[in-house]
């Protein structure tokens, strides 16, 4: 009887071991999934934090861009109506060369 008795306790304090550890397990488990959601709530925060200085960044960008544009346009007008002016005075010359001869 007290053999049986042994045995059951046994069982008893090794059933008792095992359920705390997968306990401890199924606990620290929890703990690191709390942790990687905590890790990607702080990824979405930094990256909602920088869509701001982004923004910024490309309205900076693009009004550079349009400046750019603008004086390459300018100058290409001017080199178009300059290079007109130029033909122009050529024909004029060319016309009061031969009214002279």
């Amino acid at each position: 009887m007290v053999e049986v008795l042994l045995v059951v306790l046994a069982v008893v304090v090794i059933g008792g071991i095992w359920f705390v550890a997968m306990r401890n397990g199924l606990v620290r488990l929890n703990v690191r999934v709390d942790e990687a959601w905590s890790d990607i709530t702080v990824q979405l925060k930094r990256r909602a934090d920088l869509i701001p200085n982004l923004i910024e960044a490309v309205k900076g960008y693009a009004k550079h861009e349009q400046q750019v544009f603008e004086n390459v346009t300018k100058a290409r007008a001017a080199t178009i109506s300059g290079a007109a002016l130029a033909t122009q005075l050529r024909q004029q010359k060319q016309r009061t060369c031969c009214k002279a001869h």
